[in-house]
């Protein structure tokens, strides 16, 4: 038994495919590592094959739609190996299915990562997403009836050109062979002549039937292999047009739902197309393949380099067409002098006065509210703790809040909420309901993958009009659209339309302050002129400017609407606000702004993922006035981690890990560093505030409900665009916590 298992040819190719099709099995390797959860873990990206989403909905149709992807593959898989091994298998061409029984043979992986799928996805429905049997049985029968129904529409395909096409354009392909490419043909015949001897280590087989049989050798023409050989390479041509062809209509149709499949299938349509591309080089090329690869990749970076193909993601609403801003030093400091400080100073001093002016009796307590980056995750977190607070206090906590900081999904989450109270106060709207809870949860991710995949990679030229300005759709604009969807369309409105609700203290003022990586600085986004924020008073000095006062010319940071005041920078789409300050690399792309040199807009995390740093400067800038007219300072901290964590020990380390720890230790550690630098910033700010200044923190904290949930149920919800049912959940009762209860009872008491 142990020898034929061991002369099988099930166990032989799979032994070929680990010597020869590196390829091949690193695609394989992606998908595997993708639907076990070790590969994009923290993106969300095994969410996208283990619940995979489409037309807003996981049922039997997105599963079946996943089917049919991997059941492609998997064929693809079979033709690319088909196509460079099975002149080994001369006896093959003695059969009336010889693919078909190749496939059969070649099914060990396919079948194997198939298992593994429907076992993590039992697990993932049953544990995340709180699945019932029957819906699991729905969606594993949606899985199989997919798979099923591709691998019989294309071995139909295989058997019906294999008895017409073969007829009709065998004798046309082999001439054709023979006049243009006699260099493969010869290459083809040189293969056929080393398997005109029998191969003795493949003794057994599985046949067409699923028999498992003994090899009969049998002579063979060299002619009517090589017909085999040109009919597979046909099949696989017309095979790779039509699922590029397809890829091609996806992405030109994308706006319309039908046509947008769950992102996991088009990843795997992609891997499709690789590894047909992959089985074709090493076919034409045999062991030239590589080094004929490498020269493709050096070529377009060659054209790269040269400009051929710069992408540019644009901010929606500012004018690229205009003469660019002039992006150096001395226009730097141009926006720092004194005269537009003063200028700035006056209208924000308004401002505070008009906050002030909504408490007669005593002086009150002003609130700044700084919520971190984190995703979706971190979205979800701010918006449950500001609308648990705000609902608690009856709306005196927004009442006192004054400026809301911090990056990426946490300025999301507090802009949305934000733009609810202001609606409460025009139409009685209750911002305290539990579908926005909802809405600021959706997924977000399976759009911008499908973007990448389907339309940033092929099809870049479709356009479409904002405010009368043409811009090319990407995954960013997908981003927007799709969080505009998520939040019903109240944040999509120009920058400009929030500064008469700031100004008259309607709403507490929001700074957005994505990162400049060309140079370090901010960029600071307002509806305001807060050139203030840009370069502070050197010395002691606060408040209103006054007559020689000297100011630091080293500017830290970039006052957006005056430097982009010519490219329109007041209808700048408030949602392209939100996205410069939640780019995340590879996901959300980076926001090129129209200057000379064009400045790079990245995460606002990169500098403070928390959002004190702005919150500090803001209050240091008018620290006297705000020392003069309030009973004191709370800076409000929402952190979707926890601040005290847990030394890790490192013992026994492996060779690897001690030369990756150094680098991973600082990646792992950034935020720690950030929070130890804020620390002792908010500690120094004692010295030179001259009033109360106290700090309450929220965290996001793993807690489990006991209700529904045990403690061993319990993770950390992932760093992504998409949260599961279970991680929703978790973030939501978090509030509940002991040091959130806590610091819910200190907000109460020091509104009082």
């Amino acid at each position: 038994m142990k020898e034929k298992l061991l002369h099988s040819m099930p166990a032989r190719l799979l032994f070929n495919n680990i010597r020869r099709n590196h390829i091949l099995l690193l695609s394989w390797f992606v998908l595997f590592s993708a639907v076990t959860g070790h590969l994009g873990s923290f993106l969300g990206i095994p969410y996208l094959f283990l619940d995979p989403e489409y037309l807003q909905e996981v049922n039997f149709l997105s599963f079946l739609l996943m089917g049919i992807a991997i059941s492609g593959f998997s064929v693809a898989f079979h033709i690319a190996s088909y196509i460079v091994v099975s002149h080994k298998y001369s006896f093959l061409a003695h059969h009336k299915k010889p693919f078909l029984t190749f496939s059969i043979n070649n099914s060990l992986i396919p079948l194997a990562f198939l298992i593994t799928y429907i076992w993590h996805i039992i697990e993932f429905q049953s544990s995340n997403e709180f699945a019932t049997k029957t819906d699991i049985f729905i969606h594993i029968a949606g899985l199989l009836t997919g798979y099923i129904l591709m691998i019989i529409i294309i071995y139909t395909y295989f058997i019906f050109t294999n008895k017409d096409i073969f007829k009709i354009l065998s004798n046309r392909v082999d001439k054709k062979l023979k006049v243009t490419v006699p260099a493969t043909r010869a290459k083809a015949m040189e293969k056929l002549k080393g398997s005109s001897t029998r191969i003795q280590y493949v003794k057994y087989f599985f046949s067409s039937k699923l028999k498992f049989e003994k090899v009969k050798f049998v002579a063979f023409h060299k002619h009517e292999l090589t017909k085999v050989f040109d009919q597979n390479h046909l099949n696989l041509v017309f095979i790779q047009l039509f699922i590029f062809i397809l890829l091609l209509i996806i992405g030109i149709f994308r706006e319309y739902e039908i046509f947008q499949i769950p992102a996991a299938a088009s990843a795997v349509l992609l891997l499709t197309i690789i590894i047909m591309f992959a089985g074709a080089f090493s076919y034409w090329f045999g062991s030239w393949a590589p080094t004929i690869i490498i020269s493709i990749i050096l070529i377009l970076n060659i054209f790269f380099k040269q400009g051929y193909f710069n992408i540019t993601y644009k901010a929606l609403g500012l004018n690229y067409q205009t003469q660019p801003a002039q992006y150096d030093l001395e226009a730097i400091n141009k926006c720092n002098s004194d005269s537009v400080f003063v200028d700035d100073y006056s209208s924000i001093t308004q401002i505070l006065t008009n906050w002030r002016a909504k408490f007669i009796d005593k002086k009150p307590k002003m609130l700044l509210v700084c919520a971190s980056g984190g995703g979706q995750r971190s979205a979800l977190w701010t918006f449950n703790v500001l609308q648990t607070i705000d609902s608690i206090t009856n709306g005196n906590f927004t009442k006192h809040t004054q400026l809301i900081t911090g990056a990426s999904g946490g300025i999301i989450g507090a802009a949305y909420f934000r733009e609810l109270k202001l609606q409460q106060q025009k139409n009685q709207l209750n911002p305290y309901a539990k579908e926005f809870l909802s809405n600021i949860s959706r997924d977000n991710l399976n759009p911008i993958i499908f973007s990448l995949l389907v339309n940033d990679l092929f099809i870049r030229y479709q356009t479409f009009e904002y405010q009368g300005k043409t811009y090319l759709k990407d995954r960013g604009y997908s981003f927007e659209e799709q969080l505009n969807k998520n939040t019903n369309g109240v944040l999509d409105k120009p920058l400009i339309s929030y500064q008469k609700p700031e100004f008259e203290s309607q709403i507490p003022m929001l700074i957005i302050s994505p990162t400049i990586i060309n140079d370090g600085r901010k960029l600071f986004i307002s509806p305001q002129h807060i050139s203030f924020m840009n370069s502070l008073p050197s010395g002691q000095a606060s408040g209103l400017p006054e007559q020689g006062r000297t100011y630091n010319k080293l500017a830290e940071g970039i006052d957006f609407r005056h430097f982009f005041r010519y490219q329109n920078a007041d209808s700048l789409r408030f949602l392209s606000a939100l996205r410069m300050n939640a780019s995340f690399p590879y996901i959300t792309p980076n926001i090129s702004l129209p200057s000379e040199p064009p400045l790079e807009i990245m995460d606002a995390g990169i500098t403070d993922n928390f959002g004190i740093a702005d919150a500090l400067r803001f209050l240091y800038a008018n620290k006297t006035w705000i020392a003069d007219n309030t009973s004191g300072v709370v800076i409000i901290t929402i952190r979707d981690s926890e601040k005290e964590i847990e030394i890790e020990s490192r013992k026994n380390q492996s060779f690897i890990e001690k030369i990756i720890t150094p680098i991973q230790s600082v990646y792992e550690n950034y935020a720690n560093l950030q929070s130890v630098a804020n620390d002792s910033n908010i500690e120094y700010a004692h010295s030179w505030f001259n009033n109360d200044l106290d700090v309450v923190t929220f965290q996001y904290v793993p807690t489990y409900d006991p209700n529904t949930q045990t403690s061993k149920d319990v993770k950390r919800a992932s760093l992504n665009w998409r949260l599961t049912s279970k991680e929703k959940q978790n973030v939501i009762y978090s509030i509940n916590s002991s040091s959130n209860r806590k610091a819910i009872k200190e907000i109460q008491r020091l509104l009082d």
